[in-house]
């Protein structure tokens, strides 16, 4: 679950709450002093990888979310490592023959840019 930090006003005492995404209250109550004038620190909760609320295993509703943090754990050369070894076999040129009347389409050398601001 994610966790996020807070700054109570009145005492100004740091704390953090782990809550699910449900459950998040705009100003809960401060651990030390029970008041209500609460302000979220979101620049302690935005040191996490990719700078935004994690979701946990439970919380990941599609392959597309499970994906989207996982590359958000990879550096940069293993996204491209894992493009290479995926993409390897359209770099070589087949050299079975077509059907009459088809011929092979050119495919660019380079990945293109949207492709890999996409994996990022």
């Amino acid at each position: 679950m994610p966790e996020y930090t807070y700054e109570c006003e009145k005492c100004e005492s740091v704390f953090s709450l782990i809550s699910s995404i449900a459950d998040y209250t705009e100003h809960p109550k401060c651990e030390s002093c029970s008041s209500k004038k609460t302000i979220r620190r979101y620049a302690e909760d935005c040191l996490t990888i990719n700078g935004s609320v994690k979701k946990s295993d439970s919380e990941l509703k599609t392959l597309g979310d499970l994906a989207k943090r996982n590359t958000d754990r990879m550096s940069d050369d293993e996204k491209q490592a894992i493009w290479k070894k995926n993409n390897a076999y359209k770099e070589t040129p087949s050299d079975k023959p077509l059907p009459k009347g088809m011929s092979r389409l050119k495919k660019p050398k380079k990945p293109s840019k949207n492709f890999i601001e996409r994996l990022r």
